[in-house]
């Protein structure tokens, strides 16, 4: 079929034509500003999941929404490498003009505030001070101002300044929130301060949410820095897509353009793509252009799964696989081989389950304190994860069929 037509879109944290099976979240989202509007109490969220699964593009749709409804939003992605300070700074200025409080002289005061707290980071404790024509400037065209969310300590400053703007937003009736990316990869120091902040605002009734998405051992990270994190978010489990939300995901952009698939080849993208919405994109665009004409069949789908699998290998594991060292490599074959054992021998758990790190090391024939480096080393990487001591599993999945089809290249 005309490939210029083709509805499909794969892509990193690219929204879908059709964003199916993630209705019952943004509901409860819409409820959550509805009430937060409202002065009433509600918890934060954190969508945690698998690379693949559609966090990003349903972190997106939140931010959407809550534009929609008057809100000051701002967003930011972690990185391991970088303080929360700035990058959060950059975000809740956004978020600041977004509401254009009507008190302007209250606005200016807020962003001195904001700015004070931005520019601490450049006179950090124990790192030289860059000359001035260095620093560091936010961007807020207002004088900062001092005393105010620039003591130096990430939590204490994060406390005030949440304060301060709640405070705006809630005297312009509307709300703030803060949309966060890859939470897991903030440092330690910054997901403590980050939880104490959320937990002092959710007791003054101030309108501020923060909505964070990443890999599914978050919650850990989250529960290791602050004992209550487990009360003080709601936690949703983001997974693949079940077979009625797979079917409408491909079907309601082809209809869109006048196309439509057979339901044979519905149950073969499903069996090929397990649902996961990533794969669901990418195995609809080629089954599209590789179809001559609608519906597309299951003949199509077979025809064009090489050319998927190729695109996936090279862009969404291949790339990953390249980051990782000789050892990193050998240690992510060797979870490979052995969730394949595992799968063949329990027709329950899957393949890329959560495995034994002990495991792992017997299969390698190494002592497990000896694959510590490559272990860990991956986990920095983003490649594994480990939800609970002792045992890890990929951050990508099929990840470990894509190993043992090409991880000898």
């Amino acid at each position: 079929m005309d490939p210029v037509r083709n509805p499909y879109a794969p892509g990193a944290g690219q929204r879908p034509p059709e964003l199916a099976g993630r209705d019952d979240q943004l509901q409860a989202f819409d409820v959550l500003l509805e009430r937060v509007s409202r002065g009433r109490p509600e918890r934060s969220i954190v969508l945690t999941g698998l690379r693949g699964v559609g966090k990003t593009v349903l972190l997106n749709a939140m931010r959407s929404a809550a534009v929609r409804r008057g809100w000051g939003t701002g967003k930011l992605e972690a990185r391991p490498d970088q303080a929360l300070r700035r990058p959060l700074a950059a975000a809740l200025h956004l978020a600041v003009r977004e509401l254009a409080p009507r008190d302007r002289d209250g606005a200016e005061q807020v962003l001195g505030v904001l700015k004070s707290f931005a520019l601490r980071d450049d006179a950090a404790p124990g790192k030289p001070a860059p000359k001035l024509r260095d620093r560091w400037q936010p961007g807020i065209d207002v004088p900062a101002v001092p005393g105010r969310a620039d003591s130096g300590d990430i939590e204490i400053d994060l406390v005030e300044l949440l304060t301060d703007i709640g405070g705006i937003a809630q005297d312009a009736g509307r709300g703030v929130a803060v949309f966060v990316d890859e939470m897991q990869d903030l440092a330690p120091a910054d997901v403590s301060a980050l939880c104490a902040a959320c937990h002092e605002i959710s007791q003054t009734g101030l309108p501020f949410v923060v909505v964070g998405a990443g890999l599914p051992h978050l919650p850990a990270v989250l529960s290791a820095s602050k004992s209550y994190s487990e009360r003080l978010f709601r936690y949703a489990r983001i997974d693949r897509l079940d077979r009625v939300a797979a079917d409408r995901a491909l079907r309601a952009p082809a209809i869109d353009e006048e196309a439509d698939w057979s339901a044979e080849a519905l149950a073969e993208m499903y069996s090929a793509t397990a649902g996961y919405p990533y794969f669901v994109q990418a195995y609809g665009k080629a089954a599209w252009d590789v179809a001559p004409r609608s519906p597309v069949t299951p003949d199509d789908v077979r025809v064009a799964a090489p050319e998927a699998e190729a695109e996936l290998a090279v862009g969404f594991f291949g790339s990953r696989y390249e980051r990782a060292t000789p050892a990193e490599r050998e240690y992510l074959r060797a979870m490979a081989d052995l969730g394949a054992r595992l799968g063949d021998a329990d027709a329950g758990p899957e393949p890329d389950a959560a495995l034994s790190t002990a495991a792992v090391a017997e299969l390698l024939g190494r002592r497990p304190q000896s694959l510590s480096p490559a272990r860990d080393g991956l986990i920095k990487k983003g490649l594994i994860y480990s939800g609970e001591r002792g045992r890890i599993a990929f951050t990508v999945p099929h990840f470990g069929r894509y190993l043992r089809r090409h991880g000898g290249e």
